[in-house]
């Protein structure tokens, strides 16, 4: 299925704004609304977790912070907008990307236990032993009847979602079997065994990324990583600079 490149922006748009909001606001913001784009979201829920922890920070995976939203737009659509993490670059120097066996779905392959650690700490509020997402999606207070649900993230959350929209596949009840997915600028998450199985139980599943940009090249195939369907390409011109923080950023 072809992509809807407007439909594209319009969820990193969502992304955006939940990057745009301060890792250390641990605000609930359920229950107000906001503008993205063209779109007037009510805010179901905040969702929080804990970044990955680095050398210059290795205490970030203890302290809890905001990780993005839930939103509904007036047609019934629920968006989950995931940020990445603020220490992904410096992770990036650290790492050595192991791989752990995917933890909510038998016979998934084998995921990166750095992303799956900070996955399996995404929950509805900033204390130890809170719900899940896909555990708490059913309760939460939608204003209108779910229709479809979009998943979307930027960076380390491309892999995040990537594996909540496998989880919520696999694991959660009607209507939310079904998520659509669009990924910007994801790294490799899982082994080929749990690439066939995402691509076989999400198969509404958009990967974009720049063409220069490094972190898709990240954990490299040769240590047993692979991507995700379907790759959309972006190929950014002159007006875009020759940087690698640049070459990343959601906006380019």
């Amino acid at each position: 299925m072809a992509i809807d490149l407007n439909a594209a922006i319009q969820y990193a748009s969502c992304v955006l704004a939940a990057e745009n909001i301060k890792p250390s606001d641990l605000t609930n913001l359920a229950a107000t609304n906001m503008t993205i784009g063209s779109v007037n979201y009510n805010i179901v829920a905040t969702i929080y977790g804990n970044d990955l922890a680095t050398t210059a920070n290795p205490n970030a995976a203890d302290i809890f912070v905001s990780f993005g939203l839930v939103l509904q737009s007036p047609t019934g659509d629920v968006v989950i907008a995931i940020r990445g993490t603020n220490g992904f670059f410096e992770w990036l120097q650290d790492a050595d990307f192991p791989q752990i066996v995917c933890p909510f779905l038998a016979g998934a392959g084998k995921t990166e236990q750095g992303f799956t650690d900070v996955y399996r700490s995404l929950c509805m509020a900033p204390a130890v032993g809170a719900a899940s997402v896909v555990q708490a999606l059913p309760g939460l207070a939608f204003q209108t009847p779910v229709t479809s649900v979009t998943i979307c993230g930027h960076s380390l959350a491309g892999a995040l979602v990537t594996l909540l929209a496998l989880d919520v596949a696999a694991n959660a009840p009607a209507p939310f079997k079904t998520p659509t997915v669009y990924s910007y600028a994801s790294p490799r998450t899982g082994d080929s065994q749990f690439v066939d199985t995402y691509n076989q139980v999400v198969p509404n599943s958009y990967r974009l990324a720049n063409r220069l940009d490094v972190v898709p090249a990240l954990p490299p195939a040769a240590f047993g990583y692979d991507h995700v369907d379907a790759f959309v390409e972006l190929i950014p011109g002159f007006e875009v600079k020759i940087d690698p923080l640049c070459r990343h950023h959601l906006t380019t």
